[in-house]
Order: structure tokens, then sequence, then C-alpha cells
């Protein structure tokens, strides 16, 4: 991993990405139609990407799809895949396809994801296990598999890992999530060390950490929102990690949230 490389942990969460940061760049974000994923594709494909959202829903695809036409950034693709019922053949066909079109992916952020049930383990449902396991990571790693043929075909490409506070540190109650968390966190380390030194693949991990989106509405109902951040207010370190400021970083778990005093984690 890219140990030697210094970070200023401050200066990323804070980073201003420049107009064109990522002009030409193929990047792919799974969750697109919703939260942070939403907020994410938004903000690449107003730095010049070109999209391919990924995601269960086609009517909020398609929403970010018409507003990402009407700020006139290059042109998105919409990917619809349920990461819940997807069979090897859904994944093969995205891949083929975004292969045809592209012919190279230059990232991949994985936002996409389920909280399940907050509930101890003596009492935790096992289809609810199942489900949140797969769709939070069995899915990412089939995901990931078949697109980094197109990965290794670009000459400087990110993966990015979505994670979270509890999947660093579990937490009574968290069941699946948390554990699913903390698969992405070694997923993330070992593909990068698989990855260094052959390939222009970087992969790393980031915690958005509280933010107003449905997913924590699921986990916090009573929650007063007034200072949870916007999705939008995430998305710097994402930006930065994707675009060409961020070469040689690889194998790191990193945080999203401006430095203040924080809130519960999802």
């Amino acid at each position: 991993m890219s140990a030697a490389v210094a970070l200023d942990d401050i200066a990323i969460r804070h980073y201003v990405a420049p107009p064109g940061l990522l002009a030409g760049r193929v990047i792919a974000v799974t969750g697109a139609g919703d939260g942070v994923g939403r907020a994410v594709a938004l903000a690449a494909a107003d730095r010049g990407a070109q999209l391919v959202l990924i995601g269960r829903t086609v009517k909020r695809l398609e929403a970010v799809h018409a507003q990402i036409a009407a700020g006139g950034a290059p042109d998105a693709s919409i990917a619809p895949l349920d990461l819940e019922r997807a069979l090897a053949a859904d994944y093969d066909g995205l891949a083929a396809a975004l292969g045809t079109r592209y012919g190279r992916l230059d990232g991949l952020v994985h936002c996409a994801a389920q909280v399940g049930a907050l509930a101890p383990i003596e009492h935790y449902d096992m289809l609810t296990w199942c489900r949140v396991i797969h769709v939070n990571l069995t899915a990412a790693f089939a995901l990931t598999q078949v697109l980094l043929p197109a990965l290794r075909a670009s000459s400087d490409a990110s993966v990015i890992f979505s994670s979270s506070g509890v999947g660093r540190r579990g937490r009574a109650h968290w069941g699946a999530y948390a554990v699913s968390k903390f698969g992405i966190e070694g997923f993330a380390q070992v593909l990068a060390d698989e990855l260094e030194g052959g390939t222009a693949v970087r992969v790393n991990a980031l915690n958005p950490g509280a933010a107003r989106t449905r997913l924590r509405r699921q986990a916090f109902p009573a929650e007063n929102t007034a200072g949870v951040p916007e999705p939008e207010a995430l998305v710097r370190p994402y930006l930065w990690l994707l675009g060409p400021d961020s070469r040689g970083v690889s194998g790191r778990s990193l945080d999203c949230q401006p430095l203040s005093p924080p809130l519960p984690q999802v």
C-alpha cells in the first residue's frame, strides 16, 4: 500500500475541486439515484465526468440523468441493476455494455447500501442478515470483479468503497450493516494490495459519516435533522480521490465529515 504518501486529513475534507477536474473521465456510481451516491454523481458530472448511473430504481436514475443534462454536463448513461436480486448474467451484461460504449472505466464509486435492522445479534433475523451482507458486500465484490478489466484499461483509475464509522468500531445493535462495512474496509485493503505496482488502479475507502439520507432516516427515524449535513456537503473527498490530485494514494480509509463535533455514525 502507498503508506509513504503523506495525507492532510483536513485538506482532503475541505478539498475544492476545480472546474474540469474530471473532464474526459468515465465514472460509474452505484446508488446513484439517491443520497450520497446521487450527490457524488452530480458533483462528478459538474466537473466534467461522463457518468454511468447504477441503481435499482429507474425513475430516480432518470431524474439524476435529467439533472445532469440540464446542467450541460457530458451525457450520462443509466444502468439499472438491483444488487439484491442481480445474477451473474446481469453483472456481465453491464460490464459488456460499459466496455462497448466507453472502452474503459476511470472511476468506480460504491455508494449503494441497505441498513437492514437495528437489533441485538441474539434476535437478528437471518434473512435480513443475508440480504444486507449480500447488497453491501457481496454485490460490491461482484461488480468490482467484472469491471476490473475496464478499470485496468484506464491510465488512472480510482475505486472508492463507501464505509462507515460502525465498520471501523463495532457498536451494539448495528448487526449486519456494521459487519458488512467491516468487510468493505477489508476488501478495499486486499484489493489495493493486489493491484499495487502492476496497475494504474488505486483503491480506497471513505466514511461519509452522518448525512441527511433515507438510509439514516431508517436508522434514526426520530432524529432532529437540523444539524445533519446534506449529502452534497460530503462529496469533497470523493472528488479528490477520483481526480489526479490523489494519484499514488491507495489502501487508505478516510473520512468525509467536516471537522466538528461528531454525530452518531451510519
